[in-house]
């Protein structure tokens, strides 16, 4: 579907709500939030294991590697309300490292589709699993949903936090090690 045509449905769910889609403020309201939504979605035209694949070089390095803080903002998929916040990823390389703005990259990837929290998590851990076969993956992702925020139960300062593991990471020790060092300000 066209940015075209998904501005025209925009017009019509404007003027269904009883605007008038000729007033000055509404009138490129809808090619606007057409082209919104093609960017907040645009993750469904990307791949991510090709994202990773162009960026995996051999290194005898086996120690955390960790990504924090890394931004998104994706669209709740029961809502099409935005989320936000943050997230860390980590991995233990098993000979293979990837270039590291691959990692938000995936993460993009990802929250550029219709979500939810959990699946998100769970797709980028997977992923990063899937390329690099590393010796363990760790994913936090903190985030607030706008569904929560605004409508709803309406509680603007939750925030919801899911996590999932893998391999060496499924490991107490390793796993506190993770979560203390992103939790954690070094500099």
């Amino acid at each position: 579907m066209t940015v075209e045509e998904i501005a025209k449905k925009y017009q019509q769910i404007i003027t269904d709500l009883g605007e008038d889609v000729t007033r000055e403020g509404l009138v490129k309201t809808p090619e606007r939030a057409a082209k919104a939504m093609d960017f907040l979605t645009s993750g469904y035209d990307m791949d991510a294991d090709t994202i990773m694949q162009g960026a995996i070089f051999h290194e005898d390095y086996n120690e955390m590697v960790i990504v924090k803080d890394i931004e998104l903002y994706s669209l709740c998929e029961h809502h099409m309300l935005p989320f936000f916040g943050k997230a860390h990823v980590a991995y233990i390389p098993d000979g293979r490292i990837v270039g590291l703005s691959k990692i938000p990259r995936i993460v993009d990837v990802f929250a550029r589709r219709l979500q939810v929290q959990e699946r998100l998590t769970q797709e980028i851990l997977d992923c990063i699993q899937r390329s690099l076969a590393p010796q363990g993956a760790a994913v936090v992702i903190e985030a607030s949903h706008m569904c929560m925020m605004m409508r709803g139960v309406q509680k603007q300062n939750s925030v919801t936090t899911t996590s999932a593991f893998t391999g060496q990471f499924k490991a107490t020790e390793t796993r506190s090690e993770f979560l203390h060092l992103i939790s954690t300000r070094l500099s």
